[in-house]
């Protein structure tokens, strides 16, 4: 009898996570970004990131936690999925690759360190990225896509955990909203909206500020009460 034919696997494409990590620093929304030491594109600017690691990853969401506590040497806050991409021509060292994009929003002073097969790690206002150096692969339009992932939460009324340092006043919440918005919110409609939200919990006796203003009350995020894509049908503006 003939022996039973042999079935060959599918190729398999290269995958790696990048991580978009954004804060707003000197009133900007920036970008970490990562000097490569190694080919392709070495010596280039691009997104931290590394290859998934079967035997060491259970799942997607780990993978990229890893991959953060590799190359930045910390733990990132509200760490989410923004966009899986792939093609034949992303990676010069393989026939196809995919990469799965993570985004998170931090506070100014993370305190990230370059880790394995990171050289530098250096913040970038997002708005220069078309205007600098070419970045690594296609990084730049993997930042803009986290980038308008980030700002529609903003502009609902959907504040990261862990981004916003507390206490805070509803002003210095609105300052940080444009930051990332790169627009001024009236601030009438941006209160009306919050108070909507429920998100906004005052602590009691504490406020900030005096002098010639009157001091203004001290806040901390909480779970919206209600789901707010444009409460009441008010804009953003």
């Amino acid at each position: 009898m003939p022996a039973p034919a042999t079935t060959k696997p599918y190729p398999m494409p290269f995958v790696r996570v990048e991580l978009v990590v954004l804060s707003v620093l000197e009133d900007r929304l920036q970008v970490l970004l990562s000097h490569r030491e190694e080919a392709p594109y070495q010596h280039l600017w691009g997104l931290p990131g590394g290859v998934l690691r079967i035997d060491l990853d259970a799942s997607l969401e780990a993978a990229a936690h890893r991959v953060a506590r590799e190359r930045l040497n910390l733990t990132l806050p509200n760490l989410g999925q923004v966009a899986a991409v792939g093609g034949a021509d992303r990676d010069p060292r393989a026939p196809w690759a995919m990469s799965v994009v993570y985004r998170s929003l931090v506070q100014p002073d993370l305190d990230a360190t370059p880790g394995k097969r990171v050289q530098a790690l250096s913040w970038r206002p997002v708005q220069e990225l078309d205007r600098a150096e070419p970045l690594a692969f296609d990084h730049a339009a993997l930042v803009h896509q986290a980038v308008e992932s980030v700002r529609r939460e903003i502009a609902d009324m959907r504040f990261p955990p862990g981004w916003v340092p507390e206490p805070f006043t509803y002003s210095e919440l609105r300052i940080l909203s444009e930051a990332i918005l790169g627009a001024p919110l009236d601030k009438v409609t941006f209160r009306r909206r919050l108070d909507a939200s429920g998100m906004a919990l005052p602590l009691e006796g504490q406020m900030r500020g005096g002098g010639a203003h009157r001091p203004a009350q001290l806040y901390r995020l909480g779970e919206p009460t209600v789901a707010l894509t444009k409460a009441n049908g008010d804009k953003v503006r």
